[in-house]
């Protein structure tokens, strides 16, 4: 399951909004289309806590690890432009932000109100000259293997982690926001060094499935004002 967590005991994590139609029609304003720098293909290893802990499980795992280097980011990539393109099918004015995003830089608030931005995009808004922007932020690409300390509590996962968002620069509120968190396993058989087929195959798939989620809500045309976007899949 992918998911956004936000630091903070007193702030919830940000829930799904659900894509308003109004905020992409024709003449909704210009929407910049941006991305944050893609993370690295790796290996995570949760539960494997203390140093030597972690030093275990990476040298447990260095042959999964050594493949998951060589795996592209490519279906991610293009999502940006793809996107664009079907905001544009829609007749929104839309444009590609080339240059990734750096949400670290801006500004967090710290709000209860569900629509409410996490970041102060105001300085975005005056730098770009749009009305709207269309975030995705992937933070988390590969594997994930549960450890309780020093033993394995899971087979590793294909996994993508992130959200894709809709600001309204005017009023720095959501217009939508879609937690993507995709977990797929390879099946019963996986540790298949050096080139893992099963693995690979589920991170492919997962790429598939996040940009699925992703692009799902902005192609349908049927979609009811309070439907809640689906977003997530674990298996």
């Amino acid at each position: 399951m992918l998911s956004v967590v936000l630091s903070g005991c007193a702030l919830k994590p940000q829930q799904p909004v659900p894509l308003n139609q109004d905020a992409i029609a024709a003449k909704g304003g210009k929407v910049g289309v941006t991305m944050s720098a893609l993370p690295k293909v790796d290996t995570y290893f949760p539960g494997a806590d203390c140093l030597l802990c972690h030093a275990f499980a990476s040298a447990s795992n260095s042959s999964l690890t050594k493949h998951t280097e060589t795996l592209t980011r490519d279906e991610l990539a293009a999502l940006q432009e793809d996107v664009a393109a079907a905001l544009r099918k829609k007749s929104v004015d839309a444009v590609v932000i080339k240059d990734p995003i750096d949400l670290k830089s801006l500004s967090d608030i710290r709000t209860e109100v569900p629509t409410a931005a996490r970041k102060d995009f105001a300085p975005v808004r005056a730098k770009l000259a749009v009305d709207k922007l269309l975030v995705i932020d992937v933070q988390q690409l590969g594997y994930v293997r549960t450890y309780a300390s020093y033993v394995p509590t899971s087979d590793p996962k294909a996994t993508v982690v992130g959200a894709a968002y809709l600001v309204d620069l005017k009023t720095n509120t959501y217009n939508w926001y879609v937690p993507v968190n995709v977990s797929l396993s390879a099946g019963a058989k996986w540790d298949e060094p050096p080139k893992f087929p099963g693995l690979t195959n589920a991170y492919f798939q997962a790429l598939e499935a996040s940009r699925d989620a992703v692009l799902k809500p902005l192609t349908e045309t049927n979609l009811s004002p309070r439907t809640e976007p689906v977003a997530s899949a674990v298996k």
